[in-house]
């Protein structure tokens, strides 16, 4: 039996979030049609996506929910597969960085690595961001926060463990000089060489002890294993590496592509590559950082008003229909942007007109003039020719553009052969050629030409929206499905008698209104305005944090005390303990509504308040760096 060549793409694996939106399945569905391509193609595929589960932010969360951080995760984790499978995302393997084979894998990578000398103890003193679960230095920060997200980091200082990162970077620079695919798109890698290589790499922190939600360090309980060698060592423990049966990882490791966010690029180019040398393995074929997905233009956020559940757009207008648009519209490896709206004008014009129509007018036709079965075609014209010299490089067409992940050109592809067999029809008027008798072989002709562009086209389309592909096989009654047939030329066609409507048309006014009419529901509700005389009595002042602790009767209010100037010490309840420790408060500079009534809250009296600010599902505490006791204005 003869090997089938291999093709291994991933996905990163996700954090938990029990709120999903259209961008959570933009990579997954350039994954999924990629994985579904190279299956048809006869590779033999496995396709990876999966769950970050550990770290202090759900820690965090599942301790305000009550229940044990894995209790809190189960049933976000079978949502995201509920949403995969609403999507018809066929991936291999869903791993959860709770599985026992991976923890075992990681706990030995990491065994491993300290043992050879590449992980030493040290203490780590650095600003953290809690959102992203990253360590920056000092001149990394923008503006004092974090650079990927812009939120504020808090200066930690703990025992740990770090990796030598240092000790790869002459080696990996050398690795990366011939292997320049390994980074993609160019902009990207220039990013990587220009903003970390060049600058030096410093070693990493591998282990935290402040967090518990974790894989523990095999050799030292008090230490928890960080992301970096838990969950990127998804793509390796997922196959089964370290493990009493490698097989799956001899047989697809390495990786042909791993596809991620932009944000996380620094983490998937330098840092799991030099892991993965340490470890005297093979590196990725190739790590393509894609752009960001926004709603409208705008950052997709709830705040805003966007912020939709996938599905509730696979129930409006069927999974397909979303598919295509993702794939279709956003340039890969830019920014793109979704719009509902949109989603429907292409829907209209490209799958219910370009598509739809076609293959409905296309069937009736054949019904209509054949009883529904045309045998294969017997006389060539010059016309026809040309359509079937487009439709036999078809299947080369759309496999450059695929190996170059130029998947909305891949597309295109398809639907100018589509729009090619459209103009076909008004060419040869099959209407016209049905009045006269001695052009029935003629019509014959033309019905099977345009039946067998559009299975030709399905047998295409099958990656990218495989429900309408198999719907467009069923109507044309056809066992020729792959791609042994992907040239013109099966034997003829008993087409059903009555055909389904793919796409029904939707009413783009009616949708507008409806839009403007949610858009404005969710515009934020402004205050009543007041004057500059009433702005002016409330009194603002900057206070420093002297301490702060956990409210007696109340776990998420935290109680501060706050010097606000001339020894004058305040204590304020706040009800932000949900977002902030008590500990990291201690020390910042805060603004104080120091004119206040005092109040007694859960018993405890506080005098004034803090300013915060939420952004989503985070809040902040306003800060300053004016001296404490200055007056805001």
């Amino acid at each position: 039996m003869e090997n089938k060549k291999t093709y291994y793409v991933t996905t990163p694996i996700y954090y938990p979030s029990d709120n999903f939106h259209v961008g959570h399945c933009y990579t997954t569905c350039i994954a999924d049609a990629l994985a579904r391509y190279k299956r048809e193609k006869g590779y033999d595929v496995f396709f990876l996506t999966g769950s970050d589960e550990h770290g202090q932010k759900i820690e965090d969360r599942a301790k305000k929910a009550g229940v044990s951080p894995k209790e809190f995760v189960d049933p976000i984790i079978a949502n995201a597969k509920d949403l995969w499978q609403s999507l018809n995302i066929s991936y291999d393997k869903f791993i959860r960085t709770t599985d026992d084979e991976h923890v075992k894998c990681v706990q030995k990578i990491f065994q491993k690595l300290y043992e050879q000398g590449d992980i030493y103890k040290g203490t780590y003193e650095g600003w953290y961001c809690t959102p992203c679960e990253a360590f920056w230095t000092e001149a990394q920060l923008v503006d004092g926060k974090c650079p990927d997200c812009g939120r504020d980091v808090v200066l930690t200082k703990e025992d740990a463990y770090f990796f030598k990162l240092s000790k790869y970077q002459k080696q990996f620079e050398e690795y990366l000089a011939s292997h320049r695919d390994l980074m993609q798109p160019e902009s990207r890698y220039n990013e990587m060489v220009n903003n970390f290589l060049k600058p030096g790499l410093k070693d990493l922190c591998v282990s935290r002890a402040s967090v518990k939600w974790g894989i523990p360090v095999p050799f030292d309980d008090g230490q928890t294993i960080y992301v970096w060698i838990d969950a990127l060592t998804n793509y390796i423990s997922a196959l089964g590496y370290l493990s009493d049966d490698e097989s799956l990882f001899e047989k697809y490791w390495p990786a042909d592509l791993h596809l991620i966010g932009k944000e996380i690029f620094r983490f998937h180019t330098i840092i799991w590559p030099i892991i993965l040398m340490a470890l005297g393995l093979p590196l990725p074929k190739k790590v393509y950082g894609h752009g960001w997905l926004t709603i409208d233009g705008g950052k997709i956020s709830k705040s805003k008003g966007n912020y939709k559940d996938p599905r509730e757009f696979i129930k409006d207008y069927g999974a397909d229909t979303l598919r295509y648009y993702i794939l279709s519209e956003v340039p890969f490896g830019s920014d793109g942007n979704f719009s509902e709206l949109l989603m429907v004008e292409r829907r209209n014009s490209d799958l219910a007109n370009i598509l739809g129509n076609l293959v409905n007018r296309t069937i009736t036709m054949t019904n209509k003039y054949f009883d529904g079965e045309v045998t294969r075609i017997s006389n060539i014209t010059e016309l026809d020719k040309e359509v079937i010299i487009g439709l036999n490089h078809m299947e080369k067409d759309v496999e450059a553009k695929m190996e170059a992940l130029d998947i909305p050109n891949a597309l295109a592809v398809i639907f100018n052969n589509l729009k090619r067999l459209n103009k076909y029809i008004d060419e040869t008027t099959p209407w016209i050629l049905a009045k006269d008798e001695s052009q029935k072989g003629r019509l014959n002709d033309v019905l099977y030409m345009i039946l067998e562009g559009i299975r030709l086209c399905a047998l295409e389309l099958k990656a990218f929206i495989p429900e309408t592909a198999e719907k467009i096989f069923d109507a044309l009654d056809t066992k020729y499905r792959t791609f042994e047939y992907a040239k013109v030329g099966t034997s003829g066609f008993k087409v059903v008698k009555k055909p389904e409507i793919l796409f029904e048309r939707i009413d783009e006014e009616a949708l507008k209104a409806r839009l403007e009419s949610e858009e404005a529901e969710a515009k934020i509700e402004h205050l009543p305005e007041v004057t500059i005389d009433d702005f002016s009595k409330v009194e603002l002042v900057v206070g420093k944090v002297l301490e702060s602790k956990k409210h007696p009767d109340a776990d998420r209010l935290l109680v501060s005390q706050v010097d606000i100037g001339s020894g004058e010490i305040r204590q304020i309840v706040t009800g932000i303990a949900e977002f902030v420790k008590p500990e990291d408060l201690v020390g910042t500079k805060v603004i104080v509504v120091a004119n206040l009534k005092p109040a007694k809250i859960k018993g405890v009296e506080s005098k004034g308040m803090l300013l915060v600010g939420e952004d989503d599902e985070l809040v902040n505490v306003l800060t300053s760096t004016c001296k404490v006791g200055t007056r805001i204005r």
